[in-house]
């Protein structure tokens, strides 16, 4: 029939067909937007790169350091193809990302694989569920994450906007440590002599020390900026052994993001990051347009030697030329302990309907791990001793099969499931400096939790030697860390502390100097976990563990099978 302006009206048939036609269209394109597969190649390779005044050979990613960005989207598949070409055998670690079911992606060496040996290569394939934010990925073997090490952006879903104003901008910053010598054979020479290896001699961003170090104008990462604009940094500590302060001249930063869960929004003129960790924050361009300092330097509060040096970036607002000299941010006492305390209690999840804070209300096991730092006997070494550490008196032996590999295929003799649940003896674990035999044990155990369950886990620092701060970082889990405080954990007044309601979640946490913090999951991700200091020269010692989660009821609650190109040992 045509209408009186002479066009043709279409059958009610004809417009639910072409109805049909378009949703489906438009249903196809949203799912592959939603559900890409995005693929990375990882050269592991050598070269030469140069840093204060000398140059000498590392071993990077694709000829990077630090290595490439890895951007996907949350309901992504992502498949990496890494080819090892350096001398070491290598494992690359997705910082943070859960790995649901599928631990053989989450690499540690020897713990859910064995390592990439020379000249072969083993694809990483997962699946970003649930998760968008900053993380980052890492060498997990030897100490080559000094080097090997890059960031991780998982945007949100197609038309989910950030919880936050949106920034016109943003830039990725990674903070490391930097070494005039051969990492490797550094700390191989510590060892050898029962002492911990020398200090970095340089801590950089972005891979670059900044001009305040010798030879490093050109080695500067510089961010440009415009005037009314602003811009979301997403920051992660790479360092090896090292907490960092961060801070900008002349701006404040708006804290929005912590390993990769959103906060509860709030201004600070500075962050605490610890190894692991990663923040994202909002800066805004509203200062004089000029040139300004970002730097970064180290947070201890004991008489621990450690690089103290401040390492610098610039934020240069657009239009100012160079010739014009950055100011410096007025950065928090190296040993602000007050400032960190503070900060980290400022730390809370945004709690909304679309992004809650499902904290476990009630607890099926309770753990209680103390961080013990002492000495073993070593005839080759100075004092005939070594340094080593320990969780509940128990050093940590690295296996020579991957954990996982043996838990999923029941080969026995590689590991035991019976890391006890509290240290064998309660003592005034803060008290004055210890130095009493606790009797120690070396040994490969792990923690064995049923499926489903609810767990809270109270790390206690103690005065084995020294007090110390201690990041700790859980493999396949985030965590909400429920309470934390100084002193001695007391289980009949603490908990009543606690923040159940909006505590902060995350992949990694600052155990303080002298105190203790508690976290509570829910173990409903099978398989093997590694749970570690995340200072390397603390995990060398054998500041470590594992969780072995059972599997589930249900046929997806189960440990996937092994993919075909799994690395043998």
């Amino acid at each position: 029939m045509a209408s009186k302006c002479g066009y043709n009206f279409l059958s009610g048939q004809t417009v639910s067909r072409l109805l049909f036609l378009v949703f489906g269209l438009v249903s196809l394109v949203s799912l592959q937007a939603e559900a890409a597969t995005k693929k990375y190649q990882f050269n592991v390779q050598v070269n030469n790169v140069s840093r204060l005044c000398h140059a000498k050979p590392i071993v990077t990613v694709n000829g990077r350091f630090p290595g490439p960005t890895i951007y996907a989207r949350e309901g992504d598949r992502v498949i990496i193809n890494v080819t090892n070409h350096a001398q070491y055998n290598m494992s690359i670690h997705w910082h943070g990302l859960k790995q649901y079911a599928n631990g053989w992606a989450d690499g540690p060496a020897y713990i859910t694989q064995c390592p990439i040996k020379t000249g072969s290569s083993y694809v990483y394939d997962f699946n970003v569920t649930g998760q968008r934010g900053t993380l980052w990925w890492h060498a997990h073997i030897l100490w080559l994450r000094a080097t090997v090490y890059g960031a991780i952006v998982i945007l949100p879903q197609q038309g989910t906007p950030y919880p936050f104003p949106k920034p016109d901008n943003e830039h990725v910053l990674v903070f490391g440590e930097w070494w005039h010598g051969d990492v490797e054979q550094i700390v191989n020479k510590g060892n050898a002599m029962g002492l911990p290896p020398n200090m970095s001699d340089a801590h950089t961003i972005n891979g670059k020390p900044g001009p305040l170090f010798p030879c490093s104008e050109k080695h500067t990462f510089a961010m440009e900026v415009e005037q009314g604009k602003k811009y979301l940094l997403r920051i992660a500590n790479a360092a090896l052994n090292d907490e960092l302060f961060f801070a900008i001249a002349g701006h404040n930063m708006t804290v929005v993001e912590i390993d990769a869960v959103y906060t509860k929004p709030f201004t600070t003129s500075a962050i605490l990051i610890a190894p692991g960790q990663t923040t994202n924050v909002l800066v805004y361009a509203n200062s004089a347009p000029s040139r300004y300092f970002m730097a970064v330097r180290p947070f201890q509060d004991v008489p621990i030697p450690v690089d103290n040096k401040t390492a610098t970036a610039i934020l240069q607002y657009k239009g100012i030329p160079n010739t014009v000299l950055p100011s410096l941010p007025q950065l928090p006492s190296p040993n602000d302990t007050a400032f960190a305390l503070s900060y980290n209690k400022m730390l809370r999840s945004l709690n909304t309907p679309n992004f809650p804070a499902n904290v476990p209300l009630k607890v099926d096991r309770n753990l209680f791990f103390t961080i013990g730092l002492g000495k073993s006997v070593c005839p080759t070494c100075i004092n005939g001793t070594r340094l080593s550490a320990s969780l509940n008196n128990i050093t940590f032996v690295m296996p020579q099969t991957a954990l996982l590999q043996a838990h999923y295929s029941n080969t026995k003799g590689v590991f035991t499931a019976d890391f006890p649940d509290k240290p064998p003896k309660a003592f005034n674990y803060t008290g004055a400096p210890l130095t009493a035999n606790l009797f120690t044990t070396h040994g490969t155990r792990l923690s064995k939790i049923p499926f489903n369950s609810t767990v809270e886990l109270v790390i206690q620092d103690t005065n084995l030697l020294s007090v110390e701060s201690h990041p700790f970082h859980l493999h396949g889990y985030n965590f909400f860390v429920v309470g934390t405080g100084i002193g001695n954990f007391n289980p009949a007044k603490d908990p009543a502390k606690y923040n159940l309601v909006d505590p902060p979640e995350r992949n990694t946490v600052g155990v303080p100097t002298g105190g203790w913090s508690a976290i509570r999951f829910r173990a409903d991700n099978p398989g093997v976990w590694f749970f570690h200091c995340h200072l390397e020269l603390h995990t060398g010692w054998g500041l470590k563990t594992a969780f072995l989660v059972e599997d589930g009821p249900g046929t997806d609650q189960a440990v996937r099978p092994p993919p075909k190109d799994l690395p043998l040992c």
